[in-house]
């Protein structure tokens, strides 16, 4: 069983709607129900005022969608379960007495939803209400619906819209509904599903392999109507947008070039920010390609399935009106604060800055040659990618599992920069054209303190020939990436993952110290200092980080060397060799 964080199982649905009400002060709870209702029911006075809600676990739907220019109120059920017959009289009782000129239900076309809604319905009618129902169902996943109908699901929210800001305007309910009921038919919504759901307490609704994603599934975890193997997510939008737009599908949506949508990109409730503007951004694409106009779009979770990791497309066709009121002002809580304007990939970049002209630099007689630099920043290159994996494996013992890719990274950059034009052989020109490449290809904070470094060090070398300007140099580059640190942190203390390159560098600069004694020889003290890189680096296996992600991790867990600190090493190595 799935674990939740919850307070009870059985409570779990009250509690949720406690929440909601404690943080919004413009919601209220009626008293003895599971409904929440707007705090100014006096302001629906002679207006109308409407009603939706559900089975609880689909949140923000539906308490989130409660306010000014959308619902007068909501009806939650426990959780994936229709709410009560007496709950649902109890708000609609509730706003008739608070003096609403009509009532209308927005119910989803599920049959639990329509029994208890339509059976209240009937109670308030012979009481004297005047009280009208809408059903949705936007499901375009059966090319066949049942007797059952379409599904209800994403597209609801649009219909909660455009029917609050008609009630917000004044509109009577005639019009509200058969405004409402136009609306509905022209939308449409396909579910694809990466992972099950679960309610508290209970195991997941269903199975999908590693290596599967099913099309079509409904918001309780209702079995779909196609499993099939992972895509890539802008294979799967397509997949999406062709199954809801096929003509020879029963509850398809008519799209032609030329037309006009409303577009909600809604996180089903486990995927990742990350992964829905992936989508949102593959869905644009998509559509524009085929000459449809997304007059709208609207990113984020507005009804979801607990914890299933999926997405669901809702497409509704707009006109001029229809659009006014879906910009209409609103204050519910989960309706998203977007900008009047449409969606496309196709806006016009700001242009990147110019750089300003570097100053010509007097760096001749350095003893280096083109071809001697390309020797060496060609193994360096080598050497990292081919420890891609173990550094890798070395960093997700304490950090994310990234070094060897970002190491990698920089490596194939240096390459690529080499075949695009001839290094140069000044070193502080060479050490400033690196520190380029590694802060603009790198990333991450090994990146950044790469790139401190070799600008530190580049501007030490300038003018300098001798080989106590190679000390000198180091010094400074360390110097510079320890200033990034918070005070207290140095190297030869216990700091982080990327501060543990500090440590192999420390070790090294300190041996390299010895370049300043008349008739060292240079290779012999590089030597050194490769050995004192790597003994560096071999002693952080026993060192326990203060700062960066390592320092979240328990030091009984810190069993092998840092990799950045091993990569260090080998950097300084590759050069020797």
């Amino acid at each position: 069983i799935p674990k939740k964080l919850v307070t009870t199982v059985s409570g779990c649905a009250d509690d949720a709607l406690a929440g909601v009400v404690a943080c919004n002060p413009r919601l209220r709870l009626l008293q003895g129900h599971r409904v929440v209702l707007r705090d100014d029911l006096q302001a629906i006075r002679g207006r109308v005022a409407l009603l939706s809600g559900g089975g609880s676990g689909h949140e923000p739907a539906h308490a989130g969608y409660v306010g000014k220019g959308m619902l007068t109120g909501v009806v939650a059920g426990t959780m994936f379960a229709s709410p009560s017959v007496g709950s649902v009289l109890a708000a609609i009782r509730a706003v008739a007495q608070a003096g609403a000129a009509g009532i209308l239900l927005i119910v989803k076309n599920y049959t639990g939803d329509r029994l208890n809604f339509g059976m209240a319905l009937e109670r308030a009618r012979a009481e004297g209400t005047d009280v009208r129902m809408v059903v949705v169902g936007d499901d375009c996943a059966f090319t066949k619906p049942g007797k059952a109908g379409r599904r209800g699901i994403c597209g609801t929210i649009l219909i909660h819209k455009v029917a609050g800001a008609l009630a917000e305007a004044g509109a009577s309910l005639d019009e509200i509904e058969k405004k409402a009921m136009a609306a509905a038919k022209v939308m449409g919504t396909l579910g694809l599903s990466l992972s099950p759901c679960s309610i508290p307490g209970s195991k997941p609704s269903f199975q999908l392999a590693e290596d599967e994603m099913e099309l079509g599934l409904g918001i309780h975890g209702e079995a779909g109507v196609r499993r099939m193997k992972m895509l890539p997510a802008d294979k799967a939008v397509e997949t999406m947008l062709k199954h809801m737009t096929d003509p020879s599908s029963a509850s398809h949506l008519s799209l032609t070039p030329g037309s006009s949508v409303v577009l909600v990109v809604n996180n089903l409730g486990g995927l990742s920010c990350l992964e829905l503007g992936i989508v949102a951004g593959a869905a644009v694409r998509c559509l524009e390609n085929q000459g449809i106009r997304i007059a709208r779009a609207l990113v984020g979770s507005f009804m979801t399935a607990m914890e299933m990791a999926g997405v669901s497309l809702t497409l509704m066709l707009v006109d001029e009106e229809l659009l006014r009121l879906i910009d209409a002002k609103t204050t519910a809580m989960a309706w998203p604060n977007i900008l009047a304007g449409p969606a496309t990939t196709r806006r016009e970049e700001v242009p990147a800055p110019t750089e300003p002209p570097r100053k010509p630099e007097d760096e001749t007689g350095t003893g280096l040659s083109t071809a001697r630099v390309q020797r060496v920043l060609q193994r360096v290159c080598s050497t990292l990618l081919d420890m891609k994996e173990k550094l890798n494996e070395l960093d997700r013992g304490a950090g994310d599992g990234d070094c060897g890719h970002t190491h990698a990274q920089a490596a194939q950059a240096i390459q690529d920069w080499m075949r695009s034009r001839p290094p140069p052989a000044a070193p502080a020109q060479l050490f400033s054209a690196l520190a380029d490449v590694v802060l603009a290809q790198m990333g991450g904070s090994s990146g950044v303190l790469y790139g401190l470094f070799l600008t530190a060090a580049g501007q030490s070398l300038r003018g300098r020939s001798d080989s106590a300007a190679w000390a000198d140099a180091m010094d400074a580059g360390i110097e510079a990436m320890q200033r990034s640190f918070p005070p207290g942190l140095s190297p030869g203390f216990q700091t982080n993952s990327h501060s543990f390159q500090l440590d192999s560098l420390f070790a090294a600069g300190q041996t390299l110290h010895s370049l300043r004694s008349p008739g060292a020889d240079p290779l012999q003290v590089l030597a050194a200092a490769v050995q004192s890189a790597e003994a560096a680096a071999e002693a952080t296996r026993h060192m326990e980080a203060g700062a960066g992600r390592a320092s979240y991790v328990h030091s009984s867990r810190l069993e092998q060397p840092d990799a950045g600190a091993v990569a260090v090493a080998a950097v300084l190595g590759a050069v020797l060799e």
